[in-house]
């Protein structure tokens, strides 16, 4: 029976790391939590179920948990992967039709210098001020 709880608390130790690693937006932040709670109960049950001899049930229990873990890792598609306009793009840095390479740099470096995650930005931000950035050098 002591092994069965300490599988139980590795489970929960688990659980509160992976919480502790959310970086994405609210909503992929709000699905990745509900994930992680109903996998550990997944995962709990079906440490129970292989200990008192279900087999069948207790694997199925597990697999469902690793599918749901591994799902819900999966990132979204980036921003920048995202096709932008030129007047889409023009807009989010906030450049004239007619502003320099120079330009774009300096309007990019200044909104990048909030948007960026380490200054508590967003990574999708950061993303489409990137996409928007190569857009415009591209011409």
């Amino acid at each position: 029976m002591g092994l069965i709880w300490l599988v139980l608390a590795g489970v929960v130790v688990w659980a509160l790391v992976r919480l502790g690693r959310q970086t994405e937006g609210p909503r992929r932040g709000q699905w990745r939590v509900a994930a992680t709670l109903v996998s550990a109960a997944l995962l709990a049950g079906g440490a129970l179920a292989l200990s008192r001899g279900a087999w069948i049930a207790g694997t199925g229990l597990m697999g469902a948990a690793l599918w749901l873990v591994l799902a819900s890792r999966v990132r979204s598609v980036m921003a920048s992967r995202e096709a932008v306009g030129d007047a889409e793009a023009r807009a989010i840095l906030g450049v004239a039709t007619d502003a320099t390479p120079e330009a774009i740099t300096a309007a990019w470096r200044r909104l990048m210098g909030r948007a960026h995650p380490d200054q508590g930005g967003t990574e999708g931000l950061a993303a489409k001020l990137n996409a928007a950035r190569d857009r415009l050098l591209r011409k």
